[in-house]
């Protein structure tokens, strides 16, 4: 009889998802005497920390994404399949990704978040949320078609809200955003129009919480609000949306017009637990053993945003990229050790701070007992950013757009592209990149980027 291929072959790694851990894991694993296949539905890793600068005009979606093939053509032991998956078959050990089975020895999911709209996922059509590049290229063509058709208005009212912009959420997502919309407007887009005053644009920053950036230091939050306020955000905190729709927002009994809503209020894992049948928290992410293993499947692990690790606190590990980056490293080390006879203590996280940037100088930074905030704080989330970007071409390009933006208040992205309309001025009638996990009401196949940074997305 002839040897079954886990008997006659290397060990086979399957790894759902190349975002931040994901592709850390991968990478960590170049060398090892396994086989690996990397799986993910776009062809691309996207370093979503900078995807706001992408719906604002400041970077182009290149400059931000490199292809997963082009990152790992090097290592001769990793193959890449461009599929969306759908499934775990773990009694039989295989990922049911589209038409085809891959089967695995070792298991590494890190398929990420979503958006998570409260029970309320009608939302996601008028609100998009930022956690891919479809999302960042859609918010960018209404941001700007909105001045456009402002431009053209003759009614006041509607004038009016075409340049109402609604920002739900004050996490760093949030923050970032609110603040480079109104840097937009009152900036870059100041001089190009002649009807419209672009700095008459209202910006209006929603939060439930009682303050800004809620991981952070109270000193932090109050340095964001005061940084938002001088960039004329109006920032609503203790206020709850209740409705939203294609014309505006509702808090309570009072309703903001807008033509633009974007949504930064929170995430949910992806759909890994419904496909490993597993014990999840009510943000869907999989409680995991204290080697980020699946209990009862020592062959499967969680990581990253899907995954719920307890932390020192006594809560849980944030969403950030740090956490998902030092799984992935920690993950493929098991993997070696395990494989070489060798025990490994538990998975243990090492806090290196978290960060969030408002406007084009101004940032607010804590690690451990250090709390920055101000324009040095901004350069160090400026070199923060630039070492984690994957490769020279991104980093040289992010450098010298960075730079141009700075000292010419200019964007050079400033595209309106994917326009359906008949007339340039017409407001974008395609449809919004729904999160497809929200559109398939909660059927799994959704592998997404992982998100990070303080409560919502990547640091």
């Amino acid at each position: 009889m002839p040897p079954s291929p886990s008997e006659s072959a290397r060990p086979r790694v399957v790894i759902v998802g190349a975002g931040f851990g994901g592709l850390t894991a991968a990478k960590a694993l170049a060398h090892a005497p396994v086989d690996i296949t990397v799986i993910d539905q776009h062809n691309y890793h996207l370093f979503q920390p900078l995807l706001y600068q992408v719906a604002t005009a400041a970077l182009s979606p290149a400059d931000i994404a490199s292809p997963i093939r082009s990152v790992l053509a090097r290592q001769k032991n990793t193959t890449v399949i461009l599929a969306e998956v759908s499934g775990i078959d773990i009694a039989h050990k295989q990922v049911i990704a589209e038409d085809r089975r891959v089967d695995y020895d070792f298991l590494i999911l890190a398929t990420g978040a979503r958006h998570a709209y409260f029970g309320h996922d009608d939302w996601a059509h008028h609100a998009p949320g930022l956690k891919r590049i479809d999302d960042a290229t859609y918010l960018r063509r209404r941001i700007l078609l909105a001045f456009e058709k402002a431009e053209s208005e003759a009614d006041p009212e509607l004038r009016r809200s075409l340049l109402n912009f609604v920002v739900v959420g004050g996490g760093p997502t949030g923050v970032e955003m609110a603040g480079a919309i109104a840097e937009l407007a009152r900036k870059a887009l100041k001089s190009d129009f002649r009807t419209i005053d672009p700095r008459s644009a209202r910006i209006v920053l929603i939060e439930a919480a009682p303050r800004l950036l809620t991981p952070f230091d109270p000193r932090l939050s109050e340095a964001a609000f005061k940084s938002l306020e001088r960039l004329g955000v109006e920032i609503r905190l203790n206020a709850a949306v209740t409705a939203c729709d294609a014309e505006g927002v509702a808090i309570g009994a009072e309703r903001i017009a807008a033509a633009t809503i974007v949504w930064g209020a929170g995430v949910m894992a992806s759909p890994a637990g419904l496909w490993l049948d597993a014990k999840t928290d009510r943000a869907g992410r999989v409680e995991v053993q204290p080697d980020l293993s699946l209990p009862g499947h020592s062959e499967v692990f969680v990581i990253g945003d899907t995954a719920l690790v307890p932390s020192s606190d006594g809560g849980a590990l944030p969403g950030i990229a740090p956490v998902a980056k030092q799984q992935g490293v920690y993950v493929a080390h098991l993997l070696i050790d395990r494989l070489n006879g060798r025990a490994t203590p538990p998975f243990r996280y090492r806090d290196f701070g978290i960060l969030a940037t408002i406007g084009r100088k101004h940032a607010v930074i804590q690690m451990g007992p250090i709390k920055l905030s101000g324009f040095f704080a901004w350069l160090l989330w400026c070199f923060a950013h630039i070492y984690f970007l994957i490769g020279f071409r991104n980093r040289l390009a992010v450098v010298l757009n960075w730079g141009w933006n700075y000292f010419t208040f200019q964007r050079g992205t400033r595209l309106i592209t994917g326009i359906t309309g008949s007339r340039m001025g017409q407001m974008d009638e395609a449809t919004p990149p729904i999160d497809p996990s929200l559109a398939r009401a909660g059927r799994p196949g959704d592998a997404d980027r992982p998100a990070a940074n303080a409560a919502d997305r990547p640091s």
